[in-house]
Formats: structure tokens, sequence, C-alpha cells
């Protein structure tokens, strides 16, 4: 099976420098050929490893493939952990990114960079894969850092706009500072374990959870705590959470398939894939879980209340992916790591369905993305209309969809908790679900419904897209809509996942739920009658109310509550915060120590100082060298005289 698995990873690889570093000779027909049909065969190789895991027909496996380096008897190899934890994650990421690289060739078919961005796109494919099939902390890092470099460069592809250079660039920074995190907590398992495999590492737990460390001279810290928030502060920093969120909005400078790829299957997905993948290490510091419980709760909340505020289509999309990662993070801190890499592969489908159904409004609209310049969009996307319809319902979590079997498992899971903030978390996701349907369907409504408010001349142009755009939207609305009645049981309550996660008894949360699970269409009579889907069901009424019947309202509200208006339009100042505080506090600290260090201390003291030292006393000394002999004779004797008298008294 390595063969197989090699041939997952290096086919992206392989497609990416084809197109990107030949793509000027290939063309761009073979460029998107080679970058598709390359996804394609790592996805169906993918579902082969899935299907063969679930039949039993493949086992589990866990093995190296080369050796790069050994110091000091830690080994540091390349290998691959390939278990139903990662095909599952395989399947999701290849999938999606070959409907973005279907939807890419309509999408960007005038664009110059053509050949440029399959290759980007094909690049971060391999990237993922590396990171989610890795089976020690240094492919892992390797995987972490490369989606960010290509998520880089993906953000700022039409690099001439002033926008989308400042956008990479933020996200580039924000992301270091949750690497660092990321990096130290790795640093801390190789100080206490001595190794960089996971399953190695794993076994140090047990003895290391009663172990402290003293980073504050008599203040203990418990070993695995630290090392827990460090590694989870990188996924903070990848997967957008409070307060390291700020990249993500403005990730949409990039094109629309890769606001796709990036907010449903890949970078922001591999900070909850690798908390769940450290679940043995997690399950041993209840002050991380709760720390991570808090972080999401507050994320899922006042993140979707962002969204309300939005009017640019795809930046309403955005806000969601913030707010439902916030309910993944929510599970992972609850302990149930099966329900939140359950609705990372829901949300994969729906996340990426609605981004693409975005990019096709964008396209009949000739790029403009203003929703208040829309509406009325039924009558001439009637495709767009009606995917976008399956994927807002599978957002909010309608009964029966995917996203409700997913969202209503997290639910349920955090209400179960005793864990320190699971009160706290519990009414922030239940409050998130009337906010995700309140912005969903104002999106859905001021879009496709009401009065037509574009130009003559977009009317005029209006149409479906092309084939090449449309079918990856019925492809995506397909498991949007069905996968959750296939999964939700054996993924939630009949440990599909198995030993890929570990949980303790007393956390085991998602094992109580299941006690009273008896089929999905009992799932769903239960979510019927529970407050999640009447609160749903409010934001809909509340967002046709406002948006259909009374458009007028909003206005009398925003001006009626200015106050909280300005602080949503604002992001709650996080972006001033960062600009005005961090970033100029950092400005000015680094031009003191250019003037205090490098003027002063290095330039005026150490060399120009050197210098004055040495012409100093080259001064004085030449006054010594006068050229006259009585000079010189003079000094003899003065010398000899010295001499003579520290002779006598010595003696």
């Amino acid at each position: 099976m390595q063969q197989v698995y090699l041939t997952i990873v290096l086919a992206p690889l392989l497609a990416a420098i084809a197109a990107g570093v030949f793509g000027k000779r290939i063309g761009r027909t073979a460029a998107h050929w080679s970058t598709i049909l390359a996804v394609g065969v790592s996805f169906g190789l993918s579902l082969y490893t899935l299907i063969g895991l679930i039949q039993g027909t493949i086992e589990p496996s866990n093995e190296s493939v080369y050796r790069w380096a050994t110091v000091g008897g830690m080994h540091m190899e390349v290998g691959f952990l390939v278990d139903k934890l990662t095909a599952t994650m395989m399947a999701t990421v290849t999938f999606v990114s070959w409907m973005v690289h279907i939807y890419t060739i309509g999408y960007m078919s005038e664009d110059p960079g053509y050949q440029r961005f399959f290759s980007y796109i094909s690049l971060f494919t391999f990237a993922m894969l590396m990171l989610v099939m890795s089976n020690n902390f240094l492919q892992l890092f390797f995987g972490w850092e490369a989606v960010g470099v290509v998520s880089y460069l993906l953000i700022g592809f039409w690099f001439k706009r002033p926008s989308a250079i400042f956008a990479n660039m933020k996200a580039f920074l924000v992301n270091r500072v949750g690497d660092f995190g990321f990096l130290l907590g790795i640093a801390g398992v190789v100080m206490y374990t001595g190794t960089l495999d996971y399953q190695e590492a794993f076994t140090h737990v047990p003895a290391l959870s009663g172990q402290t460390m003293e980073i504050f001279q008599g203040s203990p810290w418990s070993v695995m705590s630290v090392i827990c928030i460090l590694l989870f502060i990188g996924a903070m920093g990848k997967s957008a959470q409070v307060p390291l969120h700020v990249w993500l909005p403005d990730s949409m400078e990039g094109p629309t398939p890769i606001s796709a790829l990036i907010h449903a299957a890949t970078m922001v997905t591999a900070g909850i894939f690798m908390v769940a993948r450290m679940s043995p290490m997690f399950e041993a510091s209840e002050t991380a879980l709760s720390f991570i419980l808090v972080i999401g709760a507050t994320t899922a909340f006042f993140m979707g209340l962002l969204g309300l505020v939005q009017n640019d289509i795809k930046r309403v999309v955005a806000y969601s992916t913030l707010s439902q990662l916030g309910y993944m993070t929510v599970a992972l801190g609850a302990s149930a790591y099966a329900g939140a890499i359950f609705h990372l592969m829901t949300h994969a489908f729906f996340k990426a369905l609605l981004f693409l159904a975005a990019g096709s409004v964008i396209i009949a609209m000739h790029h403009e993305q203003d929703m208040r310049k829309m509406g009325g969009l039924r009558k001439y996307l009637p495709v767009t209309y009606w995917t976008s319809l399956l994927g807002s319902l599978a957002l909010i979590g309608t009964p029966g969809f995917s996203g409700f079997f997913s969202k209503d498992a997290i639910i349920e899971a955090v209400h179960a908790s005793t864990l320190p903030g699971a009160g706290y978390a519990y009414a922030a996701v239940l409050g998130g679900v009337f906010v995700t349907a309140l912005y969903s369907f104002r999106l859905f409504f001021m879009t496709f419904h009401g009065k037509e408010r574009m130009d003559e001349h977009t009317r005029e142009h209006l149409h479906e897209s092309p084939l090449v755009v449309t079918i990856p939207l019925i492809l995506l609305a397909i498991p949007s809509v069905v996968i959750g009645w296939f999964t939700v049981g054996p993924f939630l309550f009949e440990g599909f996942l198995g030993s890929a996660i570990q949980v303790f008894p007393g956390h085991d949360v998602l094992a109580e739920i299941g006690e009273h699970f008896h089929g999905p269409a009992s799932f769903v009579q239960h979510g019927v009658m529970g407050p999640a889907f009447w609160l749903a069901l409010a934001g809909v009424v509340t967002a046709w109310f406002l948006y259909l019947k009374r458009p007028d309202i909003p206005e009398i509200i925003a001006s009626k509550f200015s106050g909280v208006q300005r602080l949503l339009v604002n992001k709650y100042y996080f972006d001033d915060f960062n600009e005005k505080v961090l970033a100029a506090g950092s400005r000015g600290l680094g031009r003191l120590l250019w003037r205090t260090g490098d003027e002063v201390l290095i330039d005026g003291t150490l060399v120009n100082g050197s210098a004055r030292l040495v012409g100093w006393t080259a001064g004085v000394v030449r006054r010594v060298q006068s050229g006259y002999l009585y000079h010189y004779a003079f000094a003899m004797i003065i010398g000899l005289a010295l001499l003579l008298g520290w002779t006598l008294l010595a003696d």
C-alpha cells in the first residue's frame, strides 16, 4: 500500500510542477487537465483506501518511507499513518479539491495567470495531504508550513492589487504568531518524550500527566497543559480562532475557487485535524480542554454576528466559516473529537458549495460582489439558486440535511459536558444557531429574491454559469443533503474512527448521547423537538421579514443601535488594535532599538567610538615621537631614574 499512498501524495505535486514550471510550454488545456487528472487519481485512491479500511480489506498502517536524519538518537523521518481518521480527511480534501479544480476552468478562464493558479491549487492539495497523512511531528510541521506558504501565494494571487498583497501579508504574519506557539509545543513534546513519532510520544503521556514545569520560578505548571495549549495556539492561527482569526475574512482577496478550498477542506481544517489526532495528549489536560471549549464558543457566536453586517457576498460566507470552525473547536474542547471531524467533513461539502455558488453569482454579475446591487437572481440562475438553497439549509442545520446531524451532535455533546466553561459554550452554540440562520438567509434573500437592484447592462447579460461551473455545484449539493444519513451512526456512536481517537471515560459525551441514539430518523425527530431547530426557524423567518417583507427595518435598527452597528462593522476593533497598538508598538520599539542600539550603541559607541579612541590614542602617542634626540635622552634618564627608585624601594 505504500506505493498507493505515495501516488496519492505525489500526483498533485508532479502536476503542480508541470503546470507551474512548464505551463507556458504545455498551454492552458494541458495545465488544467494534468492537475485535474492528478487530483482525480488522488481522490480515487483515497476513496479506495477509505472503503478498504471500512470493509477490512486494508489494514491501518504506520510506516516510515525514509529516514531523513538522526540527531542524538532521535529519528527524523518521512512516513505515513493511515487509519480511518486519515482516510476520511484524504477523501474529503481530494474530493473538494477536485471539484474546485474543475470549477476553476470556468471561473478563471480569462485570467492571464491561469496555469499558475492551477499549479498553486494542486500544490495546496499536496501540502494538505502531507499534513494529514504524517506519522510524526516533523512531517506535520512541514505540511503545516507548506499550506501556509501556498495560502500566501493564493490569497495574493492578484498581486497587482494592493489589497491582495495586504491580505496575504496579514495571513502570513498572524499565522507566524500561531506557528510560534505550535513550534514551542513540538519542542515540548521532544523535550519530554525524546521522539517526534506520534505513537511513541503518546506512550509517554501517562507518565507525563503528573509532571510539572516551572516557566516562572516558584510557579509549577502541568507539562501536558503547557504542551497542549501551545499546540492549540498553532491551531488557533491555522483554524482562525479568536483572537488569531483576523486573517481569514481578508483571504477573500484571492479568487473564489481558492476561497472555497481554504475554507472548506485545506488550511483552516488543519488545526481541527491536528487536535483530533493529538487526542491522547489533550485528554490528559482538562485545563487545555476548557481553554479550547471557551475559545471555540466565543468564535462560534461572536464571529457569526459579524456576518450580519457584511454586504460582500464572499465575506458573509467567510464569517460563516469562522463561526463553523468555532463549532468544531467547541466539539474538540468537549472531547467530542469524532463530532468535530464529522462536522469538518459535512461542512467541507456545503461550505465549498456555498463559496462556489457565490462565485457563480459573481460571474453572472460581472464580478460584482455587493449584495445590495443584486436581488431577483432566482429566474436568471436556476441551478445556482437551488444548489445555494440546499447549501444554506445544510449550513443552518435543517433536520435531515448533513449539517443538522453534525451540528446537533455538537450541541448535545456540549450540553452533556461537565468541563469548566461548558455552560457558557452551550449558550454560545445555541445562540449561534439563530445567528447562522439569520445571516445565511439574509444572503440568500438579498441575492436571489426581492427587487432587482443591478444596473440595466448587467441585467441584460444575466445568465446561468456554464456547465463546468454548475456541475461541481450539483456534485457538492448531493453529499450536502444526504451524507449525514449514512454516516451519523457509525461516525459518532459506533466507533468508526477506532483507536485513532482516544477519549477518557469521564469525558466521553458522545457515548452518553449514543445511549439514546436509535437511528438517523429518530435523531431527526428528536432534533425537530429541540431548541436548535426552533432557533434556526426563527432566524429564517426573521431574515424573510427583515429583508423581503420590510427591508426598511434593518436601517432603522442600525440607526437605533448605532453603537452596536459600529462595533460589528469595525469587527470588534481587532484590526484597529492590531494595527494601532501591536503593529505601531512593534514599529515604535523597532525604531527605539534602532536609534539606541544601532545608532548610539553599535555605530556611535562600538564602531565610530572605537575609531575615535584609536585616533585619540594615536594623537597622544604621536606627540612622543618628536624627532629630537634630547627628548629621547631625557625620557631615557627619567625611565632609568624610575626603575632605580622602584628597585631601591623593593629592597
